[in-house]
């Protein structure tokens, strides 16, 4: 069997819109307080830090680091392969900003909390889903 793996899709709100067609652009996008400039994940309509509802969209590098993993080896979806690795990444702009995410491009043997990573998108439909490969260069 070949193709992209089945993979569980998020209903896309106004909320959320931001961060899961972000990846149309190659954008990671968040919400951002536009007063204290803490990046907010998962959407909420205040800043959890300081209150303000003066909340703007914005592009993040896409840049981070794993903060911790596991490896997967349990068949749970067809053409979705174990072992593969799944990882809480934190990015670069906030130690907070975390993603739980797939990391790919990268044999699962060489996974190790602090690789360097970046950001590469998986296409469906219009959902552009987050996932991260050892960062190049690095």
């Amino acid at each position: 069997m070949t193709g992209k793996p089945f993979r569980v899709l998020p209903c896309i709100t106004p909320e959320n819109r931001h961060f899961w067609t972000g990846g149309a652009d190659g954008e990671l996008r968040f919400m951002r307080c536009g007063d204290c400039r803490y990046w907010i994940h998962p959407p909420a309509p205040i800043c959890p830090e300081c209150l303000s509802k003066e909340i703007e969209i914005e592009a993040a590098s896409g840049r981070g680091v794993i903060h911790t993993y596991t490896i997967n080896r349990k068949e749970w979806y067809p053409n979705l392969h174990p072992p593969y690795p799944i990882a809480i990444v934190s990015l670069d702009e906030q130690e907070d900003l975390r993603l739980t995410t797939n990391i790919v491009d990268c044999a699962v043997d060489e996974v190790e909390i602090g690789m360097p990573v970046e950001v590469v998108f998986e296409e469906y439909d219009e959902v552009y889903l987050p996932m991260f490969r050892p960062r190049r260069g690095s």
